[in-house]
């Protein structure tokens, strides 16, 4: 068509980029160019642009080897579009972190395939997204959502099923907590390797043999594997 309903860029294009486009499209179509602007902040390493010209970019390739894409989603909304974001590892941990806690909280839960929304984090939801989407503010309910469940486990159900549909307006909390939870990095030990150290500590607890359990445990523990013991039964996740 000849109007966009939404135009986006970053905000050193407003002017003269976009004025001219503006100027050009509705001198040639006698319409509105765009019925809404979304001028985004910039990406930045170190305060400076993140850009091929100065070499301090990274590829979404390099970064996906070392976390999910769940994270770096998350890393690109924990600020407001319009705002600058700088990158650093310690940002994208931050994020592993978050979401870790989020997929925690749903770990032993079993979600219903259809519920209702608990109304009140559905309403201040969606305020924050109808705010000129205000992530931030709308991660601060999913993490109320998550206290919630803390709190009130007889409700655990109801509110994991809001706390899922909420975040996947995000594009958020598609895995299932365990692949999240025990994603490796390029130099992390596999899953493989743990759920057969997971095994042979099983049968070390069996046969009474402390000592070697213990130092499973231990050597677990050391690569980055937390191990936790409940109902007969053992599940893992690595430290976010």
């Amino acid at each position: 068509g000849e109007s966009f309903d939404i135009h986006g860029g970053g905000f050193d294009l407003a002017f003269p980029h976009h004025e001219n486009e503006i100027a050009q499209s509705e001198a040639a179509t006698g319409q509105p160019f765009a019925t809404t602007w979304m001028h985004v902040g910039f990406l930045q390493v170190d305060k400076e642009k993140m850009s091929k010209s100065l070499g301090n970019f990274f590829t979404i390739r390099e970064v996906l080897a070392q976390y999910p894409a769940e994270v770096i989603r998350y890393f690109l909304l924990s600020k407001h579009y319009r705002a600058p974001l700088n990158y650093s590892i310690v940002a994208l941990d931050n994020a592993h972190a978050a979401l870790g806690r989020f997929y925690t909280a749903l770990r032993d839960i079993e979600i219903p395939q259809q519920a209702e929304l608990v109304p009140l984090y559905q309403q201040h939801f969606q305020q924050a997204m109808d705010d000129d989407f205000n992530c931030a503010e709308a991660f601060a309910v999913l993490f109320e959502i998550t206290h919630a469940m803390n709190r009130e486990p007889e409700r655990a159900a109801e509110l994991a099923y809001t706390l899922k549909s909420l975040a996947n307006c995000l594009g958020l909390l598609n895995m299932t907590p365990d692949a999240f939870l025990q994603h490796a990095k390029q130099d992390e030990i596999s899953a493989d390797a743990v759920e057969q150290l997971i095994l042979e500590r099983d049968q070390a607890r069996l046969e009474k043999n402390w000592q070697r359990a213990d130092a499973i445990r231990d050597q677990l523990t050391d690569a980055g594997i937390l191990l936790e013991d409940a109902a007969g039964k053992t599940n893992w996740r690595r430290k976010g």
